[in-house]
């Protein structure tokens, strides 16, 4: 695999026609890089009889179940070269996938996470806050998503403000002295959807504060089927937070686990994102066969990165639709869609964002 080639490009680059031929290309190679190093996925390519040597398009590809990865160990790398252990956060109960990265692979999706952030909002090192709590950092060598994403995004901070206490309350002393501070800069805000909306945004509201945070960039994802169970959409989400905070720029993103720094975010349009360091394919439930354009099906996401383990092709538990490729009227390129919710019989997972207390 040629990563420096992966890496090179900007974000949005690759037109439909040249990056299908590497995705063919690179996925082919990364799966007979697992095929060869990861057991459990050797076993599970024969018994899909899938022959080994074969040039693969993007949609013959084989896809893991996302909730293997709560059920085995999957590495392809000796267990020595682990150093860091990435878990998706569950409710109390249930199972949590784990991520095996080598040095190698977590470099690669920070630079995907790093190359993405710079596209949307500049490569400047800006003030950064963080709708959480400096806990959730305590363990570096076995932390979540969640953990994961306050590090990534971190990479573009100057300095770091957390607006959550360890028991989850909002230190408005602390945020109301960092916003002081900078308050004539750019600040990025960071949080995952729910804790942003029932830590940071409904304590301002009971309180009656509001903060001034018009200058601020605000990144969120994760946790929209709490807020849907509680009839908030994300135009109503929106709108309530700037109502507290001013903040006018708020995008949205989607992104797991399993393929941690390929998060896909959302334009000024409104639609997700593909980059060149992830792609997406729908499929229909009856037949798993790819959907066309505009048809709601199961999200497929698949990478590059993913090298210490099998995870470059994961079936989600995800529906969404693709909406259209290389035409977005934000001028990015790539494919484009929208995510519609959790597809039925599902188990429920616990995001990433869930904090259980």
């Amino acid at each position: 695999m040629n990563y420096e080639m992966i890496l090179a490009g900007k974000p949005y680059s690759l037109g439909r026609v040249e990056k299908r031929e590497l995705f063919s290309q690179w996925l082919t190679e990364l799966t007979e890089y697992h095929r060869q190093h990861c057991l459990p996925y050797e076993k599970l390519l024969k018994a899909l009889k899938v022959p080994s040597g074969k040039n693969m398009e993007e949609e013959e590809i084989p896809m893991l179940p996302i909730g293997l990865f709560k059920n085995m160990e999957l590495m392809s790398v000796p267990p020595t070269d682990v150093f860091k252990t990435m878990t998706s956060s569950g409710t109390t109960g249930q199972e949590v996938s784990k991520i095996f990265l080598d040095t190698d692979t977590a470099g690669y999706q920070q630079h995907a996470l790093a190359s993405i952030g710079a596209d949307f909002f500049g490569e400047e090192r800006l003030p950064f806050l963080v709708i959480d709590s400096p806990d959730v950092l305590k363990s570096r060598e076995l932390f979540s998503a969640r953990g994961a994403g306050i590090l990534g995004f971190s990479i573009f901070s100057s300095r770091i403000c957390y607006a959550l206490t360890s028991d989850m309350e909002l230190d408005m002393e602390a945020v109301e002295a960092f916003l002081k501070r900078y308050k004539d800069k750019k600040i990025l805000v960071f949080g995952f959807t729910y804790i942003i909306w029932k830590y940071f945004y409904k304590a301002l509201a009971i309180q009656g504060k509001k903060l001034e945070l018009k200058n601020g960039i605000l990144i969120h994802g994760g946790g929209w089927k709490k807020l849907i169970s509680q009839s908030v959409s994300q135009e109503e989400f929106k709108m309530r937070i700037c109502s507290v905070t001013g903040i006018s720029h708020i995008h949205n993103y989607y992104g797991m686990a399993e393929q941690t720094g390929c998060i896909y975010m959302e334009c000024p349009c409104g639609n997700l994102h593909a980059s060149v360091y992830s792609d997406i394919i729908t499929r229909r439930t009856v037949d798993f066969t790819p959907c066309e354009f505009g048809e709601k099906g199961i999200i497929q996401v698949l990478s590059p990165l993913p090298r210490s383990y099998p995870g470059h092709s994961i079936l989600t538990e995800d529906e969404g639709i693709i909406i259209g490729e290389d035409d977005c009227l934000c001028g990015r390129l790539g494919k484009y869609f929208k995510v519609t919710g959790r597809i039925k019989q599902a188990q429920v997972r616990g995001c990433s964002d869930t904090y259980e207390g």
